[in-house]
């Protein structure tokens, strides 16, 4: 079978942002996006093998209150791949909202670095990252807004050789964590129209969804910056465009009610 470890994070803290339309009452969700970025250090690869990223909403060492983010990309990494500013989406999840107490990253034991000469050596983990080590956070994810953490590794400092000439993998890393995205929300009437609805950008991306059977909406994942919001009927009949909405990455725009033309 194969041997897993808990990678012990060097954290910064996991930071709560609030969104103005949020009543906390534990019902809604939020999305978390986990990603992976490197330092560069002196060799030609440094590859780590990552299974899993959990998170942990309860108080306490229970078990049961860790969460693995579903939406997972396993596979061997080679840090170098991300330097300079480059990163990948590890895992991501819709968590329900509410406090966050732990994090931690599960690696397989497939990791090895490449020296500059072209060996390949195994990274070795000293024993004391076996019994996965736990980093205490205190956070509170809030409805509908999304929140990426990023995963920030130092190779250099992470890869330490040993006297007999192997290498122990012993990572450092740095997390930053914030609020991503936002989204835009409200009531389209008359609800029989049920426009398609479309967030345009300055640069014309465009990120849409519909209205549902009672005219509610709520489309998430918005990055801050003003928007164009159009409501497009089947016909363009009762076509209605709402210029200049300004979304910021930490809470939901609430347009309130819609008024789409009726003639």
């Amino acid at each position: 079978m194969k041997k897993r470890f808990f990678l012990p994070l060097l954290l910064s803290g996991l930071i709560g942002f609030s969104s103005c339309d949020s009543d906390n009452d534990g019902s809604g969700t939020a999305r978390m996006e986990v990603r992976m970025t490197d330092a560069p250090g002196d060799y030609d690869e440094v590859n780590v093998e990552i299974e899993s990223v959990q998170i942990h909403r309860e108080e306490g060492d229970g078990e049961e209150g860790w969460i693995t983010l579903d939406e997972i990309h396993p596979g061997v990494y080679n840090l170098l791949d991300f330097a300079n500013g480059r990163d990948t989406l590890l895992a991501s999840a819709e968590l329900p909202v509410g406090h966050i107490s732990q994090i931690r990253l599960v690696l397989g034991d497939n990791n090895s670095v490449k020296l500059k000469n072209g060996d390949v050596i195994d990274l070795k983990t000293p024993s004391g990252q076996t019994s996965g080590v736990k980093l205490k956070i205190d956070a509170t994810l809030e409805d509908d807004v999304t929140y990426m953490v990023l995963l920030d590794f130092d190779a250099a400092r992470s890869v330490v050789p040993k006297g007999n000439g192997g290498y122990n993998l012993k990572p450092v890393i740095r997390t930053i964590t914030q609020a991503i995205a936002g989204g835009i929300k409200g009531t389209v009437t008359p609800a029989e129209y049920k426009p398609g609805i479309y967030v345009i950008s300055a640069e014309n991306d465009t990120i849409g969804g519909f209205a549902s059977d009672n005219g509610e909406f709520l489309i998430k994942g918005v990055p801050a910056g003003t928007y164009r919001v159009e409501f497009i009927t089947q016909y363009g009949e009762h076509n209605k465009t709402i210029e200049n909405v300004s979304v910021s990455q930490n809470q939901i725009k609430d347009l309130g009610v819609v008024m789409l033309p009726q003639e």
